[in-house]
């Protein structure tokens, strides 16, 4: 009687690669380079593919997504803020870092932040040459990159720590598209109260404004998760005080922020489960377009 030949199994990805192990989904042969950990056994890469697509993802407790990486946002924001900061002592010199307010701890204005601060309605410029600047003027950019500029180094730091000691946190809970809607609606918010309610002629800037909205925000979250206030009331408090008692301080910037990122916040943590992301997107068009009728009506009544 004569022996019958055995074929050898091989790897279905790699013709080449004798094996004995197989999947344990499809059952197909496959090699070390193509085996993946299962709970039981091994699998191809074609089924751990699969896997995932049949997987809902992680969101995190408002409906953001979970990402690897830890504040992400946060950090890009704070990198954009002191790429905007070099660039303002570069076009200001040394009256950029210091030389301002508060007995020269804050630095003074330079071409950046006269070009980029909340402006309402002013003339300036060199002697026959004067022209009309301002939000009222059309420069409706201004209520966005005041959001990105200070003045002086001081004004930044203190400004991007406690964008990080808050950020991270918010993110975190609310997943990154709209930890970042927050911060943008937060700081637009206060930009256009400071628009609407300052003086014409007052320049304001500073991440100030999404930062108090980052403060009211944290309260709405801790509420909403039925954890105490305790933490950031004290916090709040403290800047509101800070706010009213320093002359140099937006106090309609700062108070916007902080009721903006109330509202935001609300419409983050409060939207019901079923059809939640629709809520949300909704509900922060609704803020945008309300603090767009605040710029038209205050823009009405300066020209």
């Amino acid at each position: 009687m004569s022996d019958v030949p055995t074929t050898v199994p091989v790897c279905y990805r790699h013709p080449s690669r004798e094996t004995y192990v197989r999947c344990t989904r499809c059952e197909r042969p496959i090699c070390p380079a193509c085996m993946n950990e299962a709970s039981v056994g091994h699998q191809c890469p074609d089924c751990v593919t699969e896997g995932r697509r049949s997987q809902r993802p992680a969101r995190t407790a408002f409906g953001g997504s979970v990402t690897r990486g830890s504040g992400v946002v946060t950090r890009s924001l704070i990198g954009i803020n002191v790429a905007v900061m070099i660039l303002s002592v570069a076009t200001g010199g040394s009256h950029a870092v210091a030389g301002g307010g508060w007995g020269g701890l804050l630095g003074g204005s330079t071409p950046l932040t006269e070009w980029g601060s909340v402006l309402g309605y002013a003339t300036y410029g060199p002697p026959g040459e004067v022209a009309v600047h301002g939000i009222a003027a059309g420069e409706w950019y201004r209520l966005v990159t005041a959001m990105f500029l200070h003045y002086g180094v001081l004004h930044l730091l203190m400004n991007m720590y406690a964008l990080w000691i808050l950020g991270r946190d918010i993110e975190r809970l609310l997943g990154p598209g709209r930890f970042a809607a927050l911060y943008l609606l937060a700081g637009l918010g206060g930009n256009v109260a400071a628009y609407a309610f300052s003086p014409p002629s007052q320049m304001t800037a500073g991440a100030s404004t999404a930062v108090f909205g980052l403060m009211s925000a944290v309260f709405v979250i801790l509420k909403r998760l039925n954890l105490s206030v305790a933490p950031i009331l004290p916090v709040i408090v403290i800047n509101v005080v800070f706010t009213f008692a320093v002359a140099e301080v937006s106090v309609a910037g700062h108070l916007g922020g902080l009721a903006t990122g109330a509202v935001v916040a609300a419409i983050l943590a409060y939207a019901p489960r079923n059809r939640r992301t629709l809520i949300q997107v909704v509900g922060c068009v609704l803020v945008l377009l309300a603090l767009l009728v605040l710029v038209l009506y205050r823009t009405a009544e300066l020209l």
